[in-house]
């Protein structure tokens, strides 16, 4: 299994460089990038990162996929492959439904219009000459001029059931946003590779875990850390993809009614929904919670760190993990 480090947005594009290689220097295997609006553009980020390092992969998750002609996205994921062949990752998602009114790309069916441009970018990577009239994608006679002789995987960045259906459908595999506790983990796999079996495609999907991590002696210290984040998570309904596998949906429905207050929401959080919904304690229960990732069926586990990048402690802790993970 590999292990990858999340990057947020938040970064300035001025230090995406000098992170990139210290994710790189830590020893994990991946480093992603988001692009959320309206920070720096994922390609950007993704070319300066790239540039930065030596080995690592770096994904891109996730670009909305409306937000883009699919022929221009699969010219821009075509030359950061034909640049760094091997070591890029494209992940397409629907976008924030707000962003994507706010910008004027919100589609009728966001189904529909994902699928088409998985398919349509797939095939103008694999160097395929495209023509298709679609809901969302029209092409005529388009094929990429260079196309990379290592394609780059495309992954869908999805949620829901029917979501995952399309990543089985259409997509090399799927990039699952936190909380990806091992029992959605296991339940998108099953989706998803029920889809693929479906369309009589070979092979098996790539499915790529995203969870915050934080490590600590003591274990409520650790907590601590990702209290607010994990209460910022389940406040949000797109969370109730992931708590339904875990039989937690009511639950934590009951629970914000409860509580007057995101602060109070954070403050009552049971310690249990912190330990199943995150990477979270001491090294060793933080690698044990990695290897029930793996277990559960993910390829790739993507830590989103609690500290500002880069940090020594953070640096030190990691590799702690790293070395009883592998």
């Amino acid at each position: 299994m590999r292990i990858g480090v999340s990057v947020g947005p938040e970064l300035p594009p001025p230090r995406l460089g000098q992170v990139a290689a210290w994710i790189e220097e830590i020893g994990v295997d991946e480093l992603w990038l988001a692009e959320d609006c309206f920070f720096a553009g994922g390609v950007a980020a993704a070319a300066a990162a790239l540039a930065a390092t030596e080995r690592a992969t770096v994904g891109l998750g996730i670009l909305p996929a409306v937000a883009r002609n699919a022929a221009f996205t699969a010219m821009e994921l075509a030359a950061l492959a034909e640049m760094y062949p091997g070591r890029v990752v494209a992940g397409l998602g629907h976008g924030m439904a707000d962003w994507m009114r706010q910008i004027g790309a919100s589609p009728r069916s966001p189904l529909t219009a994902l699928g088409e441009h998985l398919g349509a970018v797939r095939d103008l990577l694999a160097g395929r000459v495209v023509t298709v009239e679609g809901g969302y994608v029209r092409l005529d006679q388009v094929r990429l001029d260079h196309p990379p002789a290592v394609v780059p995987p495309v992954l869908a960045g999805v949620r829901g059931p029917k979501s995952l259906g399309v990543a089985g459908e259409r997509a090399d595999g799927v990039v699952l946003a936190w909380p990806a506790a091992p029992s959605y983990v296991r339940h998108a796999r099953a989706l998803v590779g029920e889809a693929w079996a479906a369309a009589g495609r070979s092979g098996s999907p790539v499915i790529v875990a995203n969870s915050p991590i934080s490590v600590d002696a003591d274990p409520a210290v650790a907590r601590a850390r990702l209290r607010p984040k994990v209460a910022t998570e389940l406040a949000m309904p797109s969370s109730r993809a992931h708590l339904e596998p875990l039989g937690l949906g009511e639950e934590v429905s009951r629970l914000l009614e409860k509580c007057g207050s995101p602060e109070e929401f954070a403050q009552r959080l049971p310690d249990e929904w912190i330990d199943r919904l995150t990477i979270v304690g001491t090294s060793t229960e933080c690698a044990a919670r990695i290897d029930e990732l793996r277990e559960a069926g993910a390829d790739a586990v993507v830590l989103a760190l609690p500290a500002p990048l880069p940090d020594h402690q953070s640096a030190l802790l990691i590799r702690a993990v790293l070395s009883l993970v592998r």
